[in-house]
């Protein structure tokens, strides 16, 4: 149905920019915007419906690029005894951390699970989000990495949600792997990653290259196999310290590594040559209370992407909005609105591999976008919490008001 949305000012967010249009209309069409400009200069058109967004500002539907939405239990209990003055070490020698939400998830069945994340990304979608990226990690076998994978794909079935599913098995050791890493990297490439990808639940493939967690070498070995099977990777880097991560990203031409507050300039420079997206997460950095920055003056000098997201998680980044994280981005990192807004639309689509299709409002691309009650598109990033009045359009159609 070819509709016409006039009343409105546009913040296309092309090239990364506000690139306002003022007083603009919105054609579409089949899912797709057929024409975007200044009302003034739309010829008369045969539109089946119209809608007066009232002067609304239009921004492209946004876009969660990292988030681990899907998963059992909860760990509130443990963010209590953080704040009593109990290290994350202690935590996890008595069975807390990432090991209890392995625990808890594969104990969940897929309907539970599916249960949960669904509460957890609706939240997200009445923020304004319209694309959402989920990422195993919390079952670490194949059966239990087979059951998340399988909810990410049946939250897109179910939602008028567009969602990328992207394996990270190489989250942490599971307890059956103990002592053996190398053993279950084998595991993974030789086993969990080809039998996935068969299934058609994989869009990408993510490890957490950390001193915690995986070796440069051995999330290498999982590149390697990741670009055999013909998926895309990326990386949780340069978080806790620099182990060059993000550079090891870049020679694999990664979608994006993301955390970065260890970061040197050389691994910016890498990033930039290879179109590396840096995906930024102030959710966890608020949360840990973490005092090291991402590099943000080498990233911007080398011409980095720079994208946002929530890192929705139960341990270390319980964030329900991403709108939230704008005000984050710009409080924490000091990113300027209209780059934080960049972080949640264009940029994130490139992180996912959705640049040609998503996170802009130009012509021939998908008309998800969000029309907003502000003054100005800087509010966005203003405003803390809270339901900012919208009407959410996923494909043309809406789907929130």
């Amino acid at each position: 149905m070819r509709t016409l949305w006039q009343h409105c000012h546009v913040a296309t967010m092309a090239d990364g920019r506000y690139s306002a249009i003022e007083d603009a209309a919105i054609v579409t069409n089949a899912g797709l915007i057929e024409w975007i400009g200044p009302r003034a200069g739309l010829a008369p058109v045969n539109a089946e419906r119209t809608v007066d967004l009232g002067g609304a500002w239009v921004t492209p539907g946004l876009i969660d690029c990292h988030t681990h939405a899907v998963f059992g239990g909860n760990r509130s209990g443990e963010f209590e005894q953080r704040l009593q003055g109990v290290s994350y070490a202690e935590i996890a020698a008595n069975g807390g951390g990432i090991a209890s939400t392995v625990r808890a998830t594969r104990a969940a069945s897929e309907d539970e699970l599916f249960a949960s994340a669904r509460q957890r990304v609706q939240a997200l979608m009445r923020d304004g989000v319209t694309t959402l990226e989920i990422k195993s990690g919390y079952g670490l076998d194949l059966a239990n990495e087979r059951k998340m994978l399988r909810v990410a794909r049946r939250l897109a079935d179910e939602l008028p949600l567009a969602v990328r599913a992207t394996c990270l098995a190489a989250h942490a050791l599971p307890p059956e792997y103990a002592g053996r890493a190398d053993d279950y990297i084998a595991h993974i490439c030789d086993e969990m990653l080809p039998a996935l990808a068969a299934e058609g639940l994989v869009d990408a493939v993510d490890a957490f290259c950390e001193h915690l967690a995986f070796s440069p070498a051995q999330v290498e070995r999982l590149f390697v196999k990741a670009r055999e099977l013909g998926l895309p990777v990326k990386l949780h880097a340069e978080q806790l310290s620099s182990l060059h991560g993000s550079s090891l990203a870049a020679r694999y031409q990664a979608l994006s590594a993301d955390h970065l507050e260890f970061m040197t300039e050389e691994d910016a420079i890498a990033m930039a040559a290879a179109g590396t997206v840096a995906v930024l997460l102030p959710g966890a950095f608020y949360f840990l209370r973490e005092t090291q920055l991402p590099p943000m003056d080498a990233l911007r000098r080398h011409g980095v992407k720079i994208a946002l997201a929530s890192d929705l998680n139960p341990g270390t980044s319980p964030g329900l909005s991403l709108r939230l994280m704008l005000n984050m981005g710009c409080t924490c990192f000091r990113l300027t609105p209209e780059e934080a807004l960049a972080g949640v639309t264009v940029h994130a689509a490139t992180a996912l591999g959705l640049g040609d299709s998503h996170g802009s409002l130009e012509v021939g691309k998908v008309a998800d976008f969000v029309a907003w009650q502000i003054e100005r598109p800087a509010d966005l990033a203003y405003w803390l919490g809270g339901d900012l009045p919208k009407r959410v359009v996923r494909k043309g159609h809406e789907i929130f008001k």
